[in-house]
């Protein structure tokens, strides 16, 4: 019984640089959780994504993902959408840094934070249009059959896809979910509401064209044998539909975490009303302007 738990809790490739960015996160986070105030539905928002990453990558269940396609994008959409989806609602970023001793914020994070590295690399994963082209990009990108034989074939540019489509996924939800009126946020927030809806399309799209597809396109997975013995059209139509339907479930809710903070801003006060021009060309706010009418 024990060994059979053992198997699927071994990594089927094991990486130290993942297991260490995952213990240094979670040490942190439980850290600043101690000293904060954090709701116990933030903090199991943030353990449910940490687990989904952890079992996506590092156990044996990643066998299955690299043999068989349906498996694999169930990995790209937990990797893609859920996991980044549920850390981010979380708001970890606050609990993360109080997770830091102090001296170590003062002379170690805000150096970094400050430094034109991290502005720069932040500037361009953090720009509105660069991360959700990337976050669109990298799913039909990955999907490719040539991409998608390399990724099979070389383990570096296997990590490459799964660790890309995670930092994607960050950075886009990050924006999406962002909490702050703009400025100082870098996405309004009506377009933070309408960004899911449109990046889902395009993969509406192709998820509708791998599952009505009557031809085999991912001949790798049989020249790396697959794990099971279903049908490969049959494999390969489930795959598409769980891309088409359970990543636009994920990405619709994400749109609704967004119009709740749009919601909650509206209400605080807080988003910011351009004046109406009057005849004269100076500007009045509206309640100004009904109050003399």
């Amino acid at each position: 019984m024990m060994a059979s738990v053992l198997k699927w809790i071994v990594p089927w490739e094991f990486s130290w640089v993942f297991l260490l960015t995952f213990v240094v996160c979670g040490v942190l986070y439980a850290r600043g959780a101690r000293r904060l105030r954090v709701s116990l539905a933030r903090q199991l928002a943030f353990w449910v994504g940490m687990t989904i990453i952890y079992v996506s990558l590092h156990t044996y269940l990643d066998y299955f993902f690299e043999h068989e396609f349906f498996m694999h994008r169930i990995q790209q959409v937990l990797l893609h959408h859920l996991a980044p989806l549920l850390i981010i609602a979380s708001y970890p970023g606050t609990v993360l840094r109080k997770g830091l001793p102090l001296r170590w914020r003062l002379r170690l994070l805000q150096p970094v934070l400050r430094s034109w590295p991290w502005r720069l690399a932040s500037g361009v994963l953090l720009n509105p249009a660069v991360a959700t082209i990337l976050f669109v990009a990298l799913i039909l990108v990955w999907l490719v059959p040539s991409m998608q034989t390399l990724a099979m074939l070389d383990w570096r540019i296997y990590r490459f896809m799964n660790w890309s489509m995670l930092v994607s996924g960050f950075s886009y939800w990050w924006l999406v979910l962002d909490h702050r009126p703009r400025p100082p946020g870098r996405m309004t927030p009506g377009l933070r509401v309408l960004s899911p809806g449109i990046t889902m399309t395009p993969q509406i799209v192709a998820g509708a064209i791998v599952t009505f597809s009557k031809t085999d396109l991912y001949p790798i997975f049989e020249v790396c044998g697959r794990a099971f013995t279903f049908n490969v059209l049959t494999a390969q139509l489930v795959g598409g539909v769980i891309m088409w339907v359970p990543a636009a479930i994920i990405e619709s809710i994400g749109g609704l975490l967004a119009m709740r903070q749009w919601l909650r801003l509206s209400r605080s006060g807080r988003i910011r009303r351009k004046p109406w021009p009057t005849r004269r060309g100076t500007a009045v706010a509206p309640v100004q302007q009904a109050a003399r009418d």
